[in-house]
């Protein structure tokens, strides 16, 4: 009898749960969601969540408004979601190594990786671009340039934790040279400024700089990737590894990240919809087709291993740059080991 009674409760407890987790995929928002792109409109952030915002908002059923509030290398937008009330309504989009990050370049302290739910789309790559009218025909030469009178050489970029920032950040490391940053509020600015002659260099992300590349604008003089990249109507843009091929690289992740302490139900529905909608979404993979990025969604503790390769790069890079504000270990990061503490 006594083992007939535990069964009961133990089969009750499974309805129960069983009936949690039903209602836990039933969230059903009533009014609009503020997705806050820290960056400005036209970057890499801006254009992948515009792609995959009307892919939420029909599965939900309410619009997905994008807002640009850029500032602070992301780090103003990013701090207006955290302090907004945990209700499931406020998202935010960025590279997952901003957010993870954002503590050791004491931009925004007190953060991690694990203070968000973590959905990405694509990975990006930056590339070295110059003006059309360059004095520099291929990387090699702007190389020389930058190793003999780098200060003179401007590069735009979206400022120092942006992709472009670190990338040129990297550059430097491996190159041995220094240079001279100018920053835009956004990567796509930055691009447009390079091909405009305001500077002489960018290393924002493909993505930014596709257009400008094919019409004619910007010369590629080199992808930060072991392999080469393809667009369609232009020749492929040669890997770094071809004049570095030391260079420390990993992939560069974007996605839609909506922070700790939301209701369940609202974590519980975006994952199925990620899964189901955004996951096989021909939209998003038309969109990395066309502008050079990498079809990579994924979410959860998926997506939290595929990010943490280029968290661990940017935080302990901070660091030898002396950008660093916390060290790595404040975020669970050990530099000597290129690992998370705790990890082998």
């Amino acid at each position: 009898m006594i083992r007939s009674s535990r069964w009961m409760l133990a089969a009750f407890g499974a309805v129960l749960l069983a009936g949690t987790a039903a209602q836990a995929q039933e969230w059903q928002p009533d009014r609009p969601i503020n997705l806050i792109v820290p960056w400005g409109a036209g970057g890499s952030t801006d254009q992948v969540t515009r792609v995959t915002a009307p892919i939420l908002a029909e599965a939900l059923g309410v619009e997905v408004v994008v807002v640009n509030q850029p500032g602070a290398s992301g780090a103003i937008g990013t701090q207006e979601v955290l302090a907004a009330p945990k209700d499931g309504y406020t998202w935010t989009a960025n590279a997952i190594a901003n957010n993870a990050t954002y503590s050791v370049t004491g931009l925004l302290e007190g953060t991690d990786i694990d203070d968000w739910h973590i959905y990405l789309s694509v990975a990006n790559v930056p590339v070295v671009s110059v003006p059309a009218d360059s004095e520099f025909e291929d990387f090699g030469q702007l190389l020389e340039a930058l190793k003999t009178r780098g200060p003179e050489i401007t590069v735009a970029t979206a400022g120092i934790t942006s992709s472009g920032g670190t990338a040129v950040a990297a550059l430097s490391d491996a190159g041995g040279f220094e240079y001279n940053m100018i920053t835009y509020d956004g990567g796509g600015p930055a691009a447009i400024a390079t091909a405009s002659g305001e500077a002489m260099v960018t290393t924002q992300l493909a993505v930014e700089q596709t257009e400008l590349i094919r019409g004619g604008r910007l010369r590629a003089l080199a992808v930060l990737s072991d392999e080469p990249l393809v667009l369609e109507g232009v020749d492929p843009i040669p890997p770094i590894t071809q004049w570095l091929p030391e260079m420390e690289l990993a992939p560069d992740y974007f996605g839609i990240f909506i922070p700790q302490g939301v209701p369940e139900e609202v974590v519980a529905t975006v994952d199925r919809i990620w899964e189901e909608k955004v996951m096989n979404s021909e939209e998003l993979k038309t969109y990395a087709e066309t502008f050079g990025a990498v079809f990579a969604p994924s979410f959860g503790a998926e997506a939290r291993e595929r990010a943490m390769p280029v968290v661990i790069l940017e935080a302990c890079s901070s660091v030898e740059r002396g950008e660093a504000v916390n060290d790595p270990s404040t975020i669970g990061i050990d530099c000597e080991t290129r690992t998370e503490v705790g990890q082998q």
